[in-house]
């Protein structure tokens, strides 16, 4: 029988989001940060190619992204509301990582896999951030899907995608949890 770690399956069973627009200083500090991107590094990496980097943004960064992406969704004929989302996060955001998806030509490896990495990363802050005390949710709007805003943002070379946008910050109110799936009904259970 396998030694169970009643903690952590206690913990992953219960974590949840926090809303960024929740979340106040302080922020983790640089050292912080790399700890969580320590253990959030802990992900399946076929082939060991590292398919993923992280862009840290807070502070004026998040000024210049929100004034960036205000900016693109104007040239892009969007109208106010979508303008008003797309700034938004950037707006109220204190600080972010963001995860580029980087997949590396590899003959054994699929690009599917190691976007699928770059996923689990994301998944990986939120649950380091998170067992590390602070408040993350997972963003991503249209700012972080749309060409022109990543290319001049993030510095995305054309192979390149946002796989996300982690808040992590100091969480103030959690408010009620969102309904869960009916896990009974996503389950094929295939025995023959």
């Amino acid at each position: 029988m396998p030694t169970a770690n009643p903690a952590a399956v206690s913990f992953l069973q219960n974590r949840r989001s926090r809303p960024a627009k929740t979340m106040t200083l302080p922020v983790p500090s640089a050292d912080q940060v790399i700890e969580i991107l320590t253990g959030a590094l802990r992900v399946p990496d076929h082939g060991k190619l590292e398919p993923w980097r992280f862009v840290v943004i807070q502070g004026a960064a998040m000024a210049r992204l929100a004034d960036l992406a205000e900016a693109r969704a104007k040239v892009l004929g969007y109208d106010s509301e979508k303008i008003g989302k797309g700034r938004g996060q950037f707006d109220l955001g204190l600080l972010a990582v963001v995860v580029i998806s980087s997949p590396k030509p590899h003959e054994k490896v699929p690009q599917i896999e190691q976007v699928l990495s770059a996923g689990a990363v994301c998944l990986g802050i939120l649950n380091a951030a998170e067992a590390a005390g602070w408040g993350a949710n997972w963003l991503s709007g249209w700012p972080s899907h749309e060409r022109g805003f990543v290319e001049a943002a993030f510095g995305l070379t054309p192979k390149e995608t946002v796989a996300g946008i982690v808040h992590i910050a100091t969480q103030t109110n959690l408010g009620p949890d969102r309904p869960r799936p009916d896990l009974t009904k996503l389950i094929d259970w295939q025995n023959v």
